[in-house]
């Protein structure tokens, strides 16, 4: 535990210009009469407005996220509000603390966990969809196993992050062959007030917990748990409960086409983390990551032609 403390203040400090641009003459930082004390009260001064920090970004940028995800996918359907929650939306806010808070080293790691839950999530796609008719809680319950069981397979195999790259692609491939592409006739949608308060709500929990729990439960542990598709779930019930198996289908199908993204986001990642610092290196991964989304949402765009009964 003491070294986690002295990784954490290592790494806040290097981000405590801010706080001490605007107090040069904090008594705990500047010509200490007592050398202990000034240490611990330096590492008290650095540490608890980046603390704070953090925590008001984690509380608040997150969940607009979330609620961007879901307004587009009311706005334009459930394919493409898949897509937009394929993007690395949770587990990509949760990378850059884990980077701030316990160095790119751990984060480097931890993009390994975030690959494995890409295969897993592709497992999902496919359980929720084949269960899909039998009602939205079997198929949530079996999507959840499939991730699960996935997931600890890959994470108990130690593959390198490029080879649970190559198998996530595959396994998107996988889903995309398997659920087919259908335009669907959804009803307008009217909501309850407390839907979108409660997902974000719900979104800023995870992110927090999440990173307290990240050095305990290792990197690889933590980038499964923040790549979990907390967010779809959200979506699918609600599509599926107030629109049909089909609506969920396709907003499953749309996750799984924002997961080439996601994959490309943590494998860039897991190559830059280490050698770039990490402005370059999150810049890199999230433009690749908008350039595959860009793509692919030109492709489903493309209107698909209705049968005529």
């Amino acid at each position: 535990m003491a070294v986690a403390a002295d990784v954490t203040i290592a790494s806040m400090h290097r981000f405590s210009v801010m706080h001490h641009g605007r107090n040069r003459g904090c008594a705990s930082c500047l010509k200490p009469r007592h050398p202990a004390r000034a240490s611990f009260g330096a590492r008290v001064c650095r540490v608890v407005p980046l603390i704070m920090d953090h925590l008001l970004f984690k509380l608040v940028a997150t969940p607009l996220l979330l609620a961007a995800a879901t307004l587009a996918a009311r706005r334009w359907g459930e394919a493409i509000g898949g897509l937009l929650v394929g993007l690395p939306l949770t587990s990509g806010p949760v990378s850059v603390f884990l980077a701030l808070e316990h160095g790119p080293a751990f984060a480097a790691q931890a993009t390994a966990g975030s690959l494995v839950a890409t295969a897993g999530q592709a497992a999902f796609c496919i359980a929720y969809c084949r269960l899909a008719k039998r009602g939205w809680p079997t198929a949530l319950a079996g999507a959840a196993a499939a991730f699960s069981v996935i997931a600890f397979l890959l994470k108990a195999s130690a593959l390198p992050e490029t080879g649970l790259f190559l198998i996530a692609i595959l396994a998107v491939a996988l889903v995309l062959s398997v659920v087919p592409a259908a335009p669907v006739r959804a009803a307008r949608l009217d909501p309850p007030r407390w839907d979108l308060p409660l997902r974000m709500a719900l979104i800023a929990g995870l992110v927090i917990g999440v990173t307290m729990i990240a050095p305990y439960v290792g990197p690889e542990t933590s980038g499964v748990l923040a790549s979990f598709p907390f967010m779809v779930i959200i979506l699918a019930v609600f599509a599926h409960r107030m629109s049909g198996a089909a609506a969920a289908q396709q907003l499953m199908r749309g996750m799984a086409t924002g997961l080439l993204g996601f994959a490309a986001f943590f494998h860039v990642l897991s190559l830059t983390l280490t050698r770039l610092d990490l402005v370059p290196a999150y810049g890199l991964a999230i433009v690749c990551t908008l350039a595959i989304q860009a793509v692919s949402l030109y492709r489903m765009r493309v209107p698909v032609a209705v049968p005529t009964e």
